[in-house]
């Protein structure tokens, strides 16, 4: 992990799959509990469904580092076709956390990643999506599933901050849509 309480997060995702509103709403969440935060993403001219990137740094101490995270202690991907085209594992230590939206098994993806060491864990998010937002958006279930796995916050404060942020733009049904996607993987995340 990283020194002292500093946590990075790299989100690796495609263009609409919200990967870069997920990274941004985890650090506002964490600013509301009084943490210091970074979140910002790295993509160029891309379009809808190319690979991008975001980055999340949390902290109970001011951050000072201004370059791109090169050695996450937790890798969020939000597609698993990612898995064969990007090298999500570059900088990832031998304690690094893997979580990946996918109906496959902790195990199967391990073997597939040919991975040793770190803990990878899996969670269906785009199924979650679709049965209560109603769209493959698999962002806010995947906030759920790194809530649980990290334990860096309660799940209380991340439903709590996505009912006042979602609450300036969208209807009722979308926000509690995504609030029962947040909890359900937050239940259903799997790990070995």
């Amino acid at each position: 992990m990283a020194e002292g309480n500093l946590k990075e997060i790299r989100w690796h995702a495609r263009g609409g799959q919200g990967a870069v509103t997920a990274a941004k709403l985890l650090a506002e969440t964490a600013l509301s509990q009084g943490q210091y935060f970074q979140a910002f993403p790295e993509y160029g001219p891309e379009r809808m469904g190319a690979p991008i990137l975001a980055f999340t740094r949390i902290s109970n101490e001011p951050i000072y580092i201004r370059s791109g995270v090169t050695n996450p202690d937790i890798v969020v991907i939000l597609d698993p076709t990612l898995l064969g085209t990007v090298d999500v594992t570059a900088g990832v230590g031998d304690d690094g956390i893997f979580i990946i939206n996918t109906d496959e098994e902790p195990a199967a993806i391990r073997k597939a990643m040919k991975l040793k060491g770190r803990k990878i864990y899996t969670v269906n998010a785009t199924k979650i999506a679709l049965e209560t937002i109603g769209k493959a958006i698999p962002n806010t279930p995947m906030m759920g599933a790194l809530v649980k796995v990290t334990g860096m916050m309660p799940i209380e404060n991340v439903t709590e901050y996505l009912r006042k942020s979602f609450g300036k733009k969208f209807s009722t049904e979308i926000i509690e849509g995504n609030v029962q996607a947040v909890e359900r993987a937050y239940a259903e995340v799997k790990s070995e």
